[in-house]
């Protein structure tokens, strides 16, 4: 067997063929700061928005939602072309740029002296998200052996998790904990979106360092960047692919508005009950990360267990999850930690059911010469339902309350459900590759 060929494992997930246990490790590794970084823009802008710039509690709704939509228009256009570097250039120079220009945003965040500005600074976060995202996936789907797709996805999953709720809890608290200690509030915005750009910085050098270097195709198998840049949407015609892309449209809609609307309604929930914006934005922070906690506890035994299954019943039991999850909020009366901590747990459920599921589904799907591609599509749905979802759930939620964005999702969720039903019994099952002999 040549090297090329060698087959390594990494404790129970299988790798693909040339996937080292050092490169498999730098991927879980990227796994835990990539959501965690981007998903701490919801923590550091609701900070923002009340320390640094005083903005009335009743349009924040609006102006948060608004700004995720400029952000998803931005990345609407550049996920394709994203998709065509990564399968032109490599996995891990456009992942490392990706941290990198995460980085520039929080530095530039804090600085911001109007919302306008906010938007202009968020074109540099939109750039790295596009070029993080769609990095991660594709070595998501690059990295293990089929029959241990699922098992991968969960631990990314998990370390994703883990991420989300080490960075939002710590730094979103720091703030607080830095005004206790006598620092000015606007100074403590400052020296936590700083601390969190150096994270960044350190996560680009060992992301270049660690991965796999170039494609994982020959270059006989390279396609013209014209192909690639049709090839992505092309594959839904396959009818798994499409759903898989439907599936990316209401994954991350829940994980944004998650991010976006849970922490708000703590937030102004707080502010409202006569807390400081340092204290109240920590009421928000721990009610989503009790949602990620939940998420984190759930992945190890839904991956598995998917890995047992057609890839799209599993879809279709994550959606159930995800629509019991979002549509019990309705019940949510008081967002704090002691009283919301159910429904928190039954959010997280739903919403890392669905990750798990799409990406699985897609990974299985997508032809190795055209993963990256594939990828950009799945991201540019995903998009599309953060566009789509945050811009209608901004104005539900300042306009008749603060679940309504979740009554929406979880609306989407019935709809899809449905639909996965339908392509599953319209073919056969394909369960997962069994293991290969060494």
């Amino acid at each position: 067997m040549s090297d090329l060929d060698r087959l390594y494992r990494l404790g129970p997930i299988h790798l693909a063929p040339s996937v080292t246990r050092l490169q498999a490790a730098t991927l879980l590794f990227s796994a835990f700061f990539s959501i965690g970084l981007m998903t701490f823009i919801a923590v550091g802008q609701t900070y923002i928005l009340n320390a640094h710039l005083g903005i009335s509690t009743d349009v924040q709704g609006t102006i948060s939602g608004d700004l995720v939509f400029w952000t998803e228009i931005i990345t609407l256009a550049l996920f394709i072309p994203a998709g065509i570097l990564v399968d032109r250039v490599g996995r891990r120079l456009i992942f490392a740029i990706g941290f990198l220009l995460l980085a520039v945003t929080y530095v530039l965040y804090p600085m911001a002296g109007s919302v306008d500005e906010l938007y202009l600074y968020r074109i540099v976060y939109a750039l790295g998200v596009v070029t993080v995202a769609t990095a991660l996936s594709t070595v998501m789907a690059d990295y293990p052996a089929e029959h241990s797709r699922g098992k991968l996805v969960a631990t990314v999953g998990v370390l994703s998790g883990l991420g989300i709720v080490v960075i939002n809890q710590f730094f979103g608290g720091l703030p607080k904990t830095l005004t206790a200690d006598g620092m000015d509030g606007i100074q403590a915005g400052y020296v936590t979106h700083y601390i969190v750009a150096g994270i960044a910085v350190v996560v680009a050098v060992l992301v270049w360092l660690g991965l796999q270097k170039g494609t994982p195709t020959h270059h006989e198998e390279r396609l013209s960047a014209r192909d690639l840049f049709v090839s992505g949407f092309a594959q839904a015609r396959n009818p798994r692919i499409l759903l898989a892309y439907l599936a990316a449209f209401i994954a991350r809609g829940d994980q944004s508005v998650n991010a976006t609307f849970l922490i708000l309604w703590g937030t102004t929930a707080g502010l409202a009950a006569g807390m400081d914006s340092g204290e109240a934005v920590k009421n928000g922070t721990i009610i989503f990360v009790l949602a990620q906690v939940a998420a984190l506890v759930w992945a190890p035994i839904m991956g598995p267990f998917m890995d047992r299954m057609d890839r799209v019943t599993g879809l279709a039991l994550s959606m159930a999850l995800a629509a019991v999850g979002n549509l019990a909020v309705i019940w949510m009366a008081d967002p704090t930690p002691g009283s919301a901590w159910l429904f928190c747990v039954l959010l997280g459920i739903g919403q890392i059911s669905v990750y798990l599921a799409s990406q699985s589904l897609v990974g299985q799907e997508a032809p190795r010469n055209k993963r990256g591609s594939v990828m950009g599509a799945f991201n540019v749905a995903g998009a599309i339902g953060i566009l789509i979802i945050t811009a209608i759930g901004g104005r539900l939620f300042d306009g008749v309350a603060p679940y309504a964005p979740f009554v929406l999702v979880g609306a989407v969720n019935v709809l899809l459900l449905v639909l996965c039903v339908a392509v599953r019994l319209s073919g056969p099952a394909k369960p997962a590759a069994a293991p290969e002999k060494v």
